[in-house]
């Protein structure tokens, strides 16, 4: 069976100021996990595409696909000043393939799987998978290239019958046990390209934790975590077929777990690969040792977003704050360069709680910062729960689309005060 698998994320910004084209890791671990012996696989990757929809016509023409899968990346950008809805392109290429073809098209990716019902039917695919898919979509591709009908079973599936769109229970699950197939995409372009050519590392929820409520501290908490000599492994792999000279390693917080961090910098510095990569830092849970065997195993910059408390509670602020703090410096002292965000338009936010905020980032000094405005409201978090009983939105399936939370208290002037604060900086950025 002729199997295309299209990635369509076309957004090569971060913050809406820097240059970053993720390298679609899921579907290369997707395309990884198909029988290719009984499979004919083609790839289809639209980052660097000039016309999508032309290329999109172009190969389901010319490959004929029997089944189609499309990785849906991102819901939006999550910038209240530039927003960006992401789903519209992965809608304009299923219409398109509609007009051509009668293969079975199937959407996963981050972005379906946070809300996939809701990203099921705007989009309009014949079957959804929700989760990590890599064995899913390898069964199904079997299921259906034999003419079996019942693929209902399976977990994280997404369907409609009799006019109603269904979920089945649970998620797709994935042990990550084959490697990503990366020879159909663009390696020397996604080598120059952002902060690092993408590794999996560990997975936790389908958000970076903001707080230590939020994180899973211990290794049974986490989705996926692969072991390190396979991930090291890997690092090397791919510098000799590549030639790569930094990777990203996608990590819900690298620093979580703590020892699992210091085990994977220790193994980099004796294997010797000599390779410059970056990472998700979580604000807290982090010491001096690890900052320093990050630097000495090739580490050139953490991400960090931060989600300062409650405005309603200072002390709570004036808490995580401390916390971050103490990253920042153990980041400065150690000779690690860092990136921070922080959010303004918190439920509560107030004046006094803004200018805590600003004069927190003045004590630092990381490489860049931004300031987000608003909060991009995601399902079931405590904000979507605030958002609807202030009634900016109805209900939660609404978040399909980008929504964004500013406080009362500062609705008016927030934007234009924090414009001025970041002209002032200029390694501020506002998104």
């Amino acid at each position: 069976m002729r199997v295309l698998l299209i990635a369509t994320n076309r957004h090569d910004k971060l913050q809406s100021r820097m240059n970053a084209q993720p390298m679609p890791i899921g579907l290369a671990y997707i395309a990884g996990h198909l029988d290719h012996e009984r499979h004919e696989v083609k790839v289809l990757d639209l980052m660097f595409s000039g016309d999508h929809l032309a290329d999109v016509e172009s190969a389901v023409k010319q490959f004929q696909p029997d089944m189609i899968g499309m990785s849906v990346r991102n819901l939006s950008n999550h910038s209240y000043l530039n927003t960006i809805w992401a789903l519209p392109i992965s809608k304009e290429v299923i219409d398109r393939i509609r007009s051509l073809s009668k293969a079975v098209i199937v959407c996963g990716g981050p972005a379906f799987s946070i809300m996939p019902k809701e990203c099921y039917e705007y989009l309009g695919p014949d079957i959804g998978l929700a989760g990590d898919a890599g064995e899913t979509f390898a069964t199904l591709a079997d299921r259906l290239e034999v003419g079996e009908p019942d693929y209902f079973d399976l977990p994280g599936l997404v369907y409609k019958k009799d006019g109603q769109t269904f979920q089945n229970e649970g998620y797709c699950t994935s042990e990550f046990a084959k490697p990503p197939r990366l020879e159909d995409l663009d390696m020397a372009r996604y080598n120059k390209a952002g902060f690092g050519i993408g590794i999996l590392t560990k997975l936790g929820g389908f958000y970076y934790p903001a707080n230590a409520s939020q994180a899973q501290i211990n290794e049974s908490g986490w989705r996926v975590i692969r072991p390190i000599d396979e991930v090291v492994a890997e690092v090397k792999s791919m510098k000799e077929r590549f030639g790569m000279k930094k990777v990203f390693f996608i990590d819900n917080g690298f620093n979580l777990p703590l020892d699992h961090a210091k085990s994977l910098c220790s193994h980099l510095i004796e294997s010797d690969v000599n390779i410059r990569w970056n990472t998700c830092l979580a604000p807290f849970n982090c010491d001096t040792e690890l900052i320093g065997l990050m630097k000495d195993a090739g580490c050139g910059l953490v991400m960090m977003v931060n989600r300062s408390g409650n405005p309603n509670d200072m002390g709570s602020m004036v808490e995580e704050n401390e916390q971050l703090a103490d990253v920042c410096r153990m980041c400065e002292e150690g000779g690690l360069h860092y990136n921070i965000g922080k959010t303004f338009g918190e439920p509560g936010e107030t004046r006094e709680s803004v200018d805590s905020k600003l004069d927190f980032l003045r004590g630092i000094n990381p490489a860049m910062v931004n300031l987000r405005v608003g909060v991009s409201v995601m399902p079931g978090t405590e904000v979507a729960v605030i958002a609807k009983e202030e009634g900016l939105i109805g209900d939660e399936s609404e978040l399909v689309k980008p929504t964004f939370y500013i406080a009362e208290g500062v609705r008016d002037w927030i934007v234009d005060y924090l414009k001025e604060q970041a002209e002032q900086n200029p390694r501020w950025s506002l998104s």
